[in-house]
């Protein structure tokens, strides 16, 4: 089986390959058949655990922005975090700046999946998706559309995370050692638009004939998942402290949750514990409503309060650091999800 799967898949992929702005159609990347390393690896981190509708809108504003390496790393920080905003897993960002940084230190990309692993934010995934779609370096490339369907070709029937192992192995024995660049974007494009999680259309499936799960009517079935951990949920606030038709915004830390990003000012809530619900001035605070969002490891239930007034004297002096962003300007702001969730309801509830 192992022999005759690359060639079918390589196959299919020439004929039905997903076209993205980061991706070179197969056959068109000149003599090499190879993608700029640079819009490679942009687009990987920003793949990772986001979707690629999600993530198309993104990548465009960005090379527009930023069209090479160079360019990416003498931007401003806070640049880029606010170009980032709502995509989510921000730590992927503060890796980026860092990552472009380095590379333009050094002269440019390494090109072997070793070299690639010791840059900033890249993982073991990431450096082997930039070493063979960029460099054509015979790398294993195993995401989770590429997990489900190695899984399945194979009937590896023990359950995540420990199934890996077996699952890596088995990717690595199917491997090419020409164009594994493309067979990783084949496998990625089979499991998104086939070999589904919830669906297996194993009747268009190029190799089914050779799916050994298909044979014993597993396909549904794997790969097996661990039973999902309940999160725990934490309360916070976030304050709208509105003068003249402008609103406080603060930069959060650059470690921790959202660290980096423009925000409103919150009680310092956490993915350890709730927020202490103290306002950072006394004053009569006007409830606006709740804001719910879902991080990795917790649930966040953040309170929306408002002040609006005269920013004078003792007030002002008792204020967190931070700029003051007039209204109708804080949609391009930057604020991730969650701030922007929580600005829309105080605009909302403005007065007339």
């Amino acid at each position: 089986m192992e022999d005759r799967v690359a060639g079918q898949l390589l196959a299919w992929y020439d004929a039905h390959a997903r076209a993205f702005p980061w991706r070179v159609p197969p056959g068109q990347g000149g003599d090499a058949g190879l993608a700029d390393p640079y819009r490679v690896w942009l687009s990987e981190i920003m793949l990772q655990q986001t979707t690629t509708a999600a993530v198309v809108p993104y990548f465009e504003r960005f090379t527009r922005r930023w069209p090479d390496m160079h360019a990416l790393a003498a931007a401003p920080d806070e640049a880029v975090m606010s170009e980032w905003a709502g995509l989510g897993y921000y730590s992927r960002a503060r890796n980026l700046i860092a990552c472009a940084r380095v590379v333009v230190a050094r002269g440019g990309f390494p090109q072997s999946e070793a070299e690639l692993r010791e840059l900033p934010g890249l993982g073991a995934y990431t450096a082997a998706a930039v070493a063979a779609i960029a460099f054509g370096e015979r790398a294993v490339v195993v995401d989770a559309n590429v997990e489900r369907v190695v899984a399945r070709l194979f009937a590896i029937d023990a359950p995540l995370p420990g199934a890996r192992k077996p699952i890596r192995a088995a990717a690595e024995r199917i491997t090419p050692q020409e164009r594994a660049g493309d067979f990783a974007q084949a496998m990625m494009d089979l499991g998104a638009t086939i070999c589904t999680p919830r669906e297996a259309r194993c009747l268009v499936c190029p190799l089914a004939d050779q799916c050994r799960a298909r044979a014993l009517g597993l396909q549904g079935a794997l790969p097996v998942k661990p039973a999902k951990k309940s999160r725990p949920e934490r309360k916070g606030t976030a304050w709208w402290i509105e003068a003249d038709g402008r609103v406080l915004t603060v930069i959060r830390p650059g470690r921790g949750m959202l660290g980096g990003m423009r925000a409103l000012p919150d009680d310092g809530w956490s993915a350890r514990g709730d927020g202490s619900g103290v306002p950072p001035i006394a004053g009569e605070w006007r409830e606006i409503g709740l804001v719910r969002h879902g991080f990795t490891h917790f649930t966040l239930k953040l309170e929306v309060r408002a002040w609006r007034g005269r920013m004078v004297g003792e007030l002002a002096d008792a204020l967190p650091a931070g700029e003051w962003v007039p209204t109708g300007k804080l949609a391009k702001a930057g604020l991730p999800t969650l701030f922007a969730n929580a600005a829309r309801l105080a605009l909302a509830d403005l007065p007339g």
